[in-house]
Protein backbone atom coordinates (compact mmCIF):
# COMPACT_ATOMS: atom_id res chain seq x y z
CA UNK A 1 0.00 0.00 0.00
CA UNK A 2 1.83 3.18 -0.87
CA UNK A 3 1.27 6.19 1.30
CA UNK A 4 1.61 9.58 0.52
CA UNK A 5 2.84 12.34 2.94
CA UNK A 6 1.98 15.60 3.12
CA UNK A 7 4.87 17.79 3.54
CA UNK A 8 6.18 21.83 3.32
CA UNK A 9 9.69 23.11 3.19
CA UNK A 10 11.89 23.34 6.00
CA UNK A 11 10.74 27.17 6.62
CA UNK A 12 8.29 25.11 8.74
CA UNK A 13 10.62 24.12 11.35
CA UNK A 14 11.71 27.43 12.32
CA UNK A 15 9.18 27.69 15.68
CA UNK A 16 9.79 24.50 16.79
CA UNK A 17 13.81 25.13 16.48
CA UNK A 18 14.05 28.26 17.87
CA UNK A 19 11.80 27.02 20.78
CA UNK A 20 14.73 24.46 21.40
CA UNK A 21 17.62 26.19 20.81
CA UNK A 22 16.51 29.15 23.22
CA UNK A 23 17.51 28.07 26.43
CA UNK A 24 20.51 27.51 28.68
CA UNK A 25 22.55 25.51 27.03
CA UNK A 26 24.31 23.89 30.17
CA UNK A 27 21.43 21.87 30.86
CA UNK A 28 20.80 20.64 27.83
CA UNK A 29 21.45 16.74 28.35
CA UNK A 30 23.59 15.02 25.50
CA UNK A 31 24.52 11.14 24.76
CA UNK A 32 27.92 10.37 24.12
CA UNK A 33 27.74 8.07 20.48
CA UNK A 34 30.99 6.46 21.96
CA UNK A 35 30.26 5.38 25.20
CA UNK A 36 26.74 6.37 25.74
CA UNK A 37 26.92 8.52 28.53
CA UNK A 38 24.58 10.73 28.92
CA UNK A 39 24.91 13.96 31.12
CA UNK A 40 24.32 17.67 30.90
CA UNK A 41 26.33 19.86 28.80
CA UNK A 42 28.03 21.49 31.73
CA UNK A 43 29.25 18.51 33.21
CA UNK A 44 31.68 18.31 29.85
CA UNK A 45 35.30 19.21 29.56
CA UNK A 46 35.85 22.11 27.73
CA UNK A 47 38.79 22.95 25.39
CA UNK A 48 39.81 26.49 24.35
CA UNK A 49 42.55 27.31 21.71
CA UNK A 50 42.24 26.50 17.59
CA UNK A 51 40.04 28.04 15.95
CA UNK A 52 36.90 27.05 18.50
CA UNK A 53 36.04 25.50 21.43
CA UNK A 54 35.78 21.88 22.03
CA UNK A 55 33.60 19.77 24.06
CA UNK A 56 34.93 16.62 25.33
CA UNK A 57 32.59 13.17 27.22
CA UNK A 58 34.02 12.80 31.04
CA UNK A 59 33.67 9.32 30.68
CA UNK A 60 35.70 8.35 27.62
CA UNK A 61 37.07 11.81 26.35
CA UNK A 62 35.63 11.40 22.83
CA UNK A 63 34.88 14.76 21.06
CA UNK A 64 30.80 15.28 21.69
CA UNK A 65 30.66 18.97 20.00
CA UNK A 66 32.66 21.38 18.86
CA UNK A 67 32.00 25.15 17.70
CA UNK A 68 34.03 26.98 15.14
CA UNK A 69 33.92 30.75 14.53
CA UNK A 70 34.98 32.64 11.21
CA UNK A 71 34.41 36.07 10.12
CA UNK A 72 31.57 34.74 8.04
CA UNK A 73 29.83 31.72 9.98
CA UNK A 74 29.63 30.04 12.56
CA UNK A 75 29.63 25.79 12.30
CA UNK A 76 28.65 23.68 15.13
CA UNK A 77 29.17 20.30 15.20
CA UNK A 78 27.40 17.63 17.03
CA UNK A 79 28.55 14.30 15.66
CA UNK A 80 29.74 12.99 18.42
CA UNK A 81 26.58 12.89 20.45
CA UNK A 82 23.77 10.33 19.98
CA UNK A 83 20.84 13.31 20.81
CA UNK A 84 20.46 16.35 22.86
CA UNK A 85 17.41 16.34 25.39
CA UNK A 86 16.21 19.99 25.79
CA UNK A 87 14.53 20.54 29.28
CA UNK A 88 11.03 22.18 28.87
CA UNK A 89 9.86 25.36 30.78
CA UNK A 90 7.67 25.23 33.40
Amino acid sequence: MDTEYAYVDGNAAAGPLQELLAVEPTTVQGQCTTCGRTSVLADTRVYFGGPGLVMRCRGCGSELLSVVTTPTSTRLDVSGLTCLTFPLET
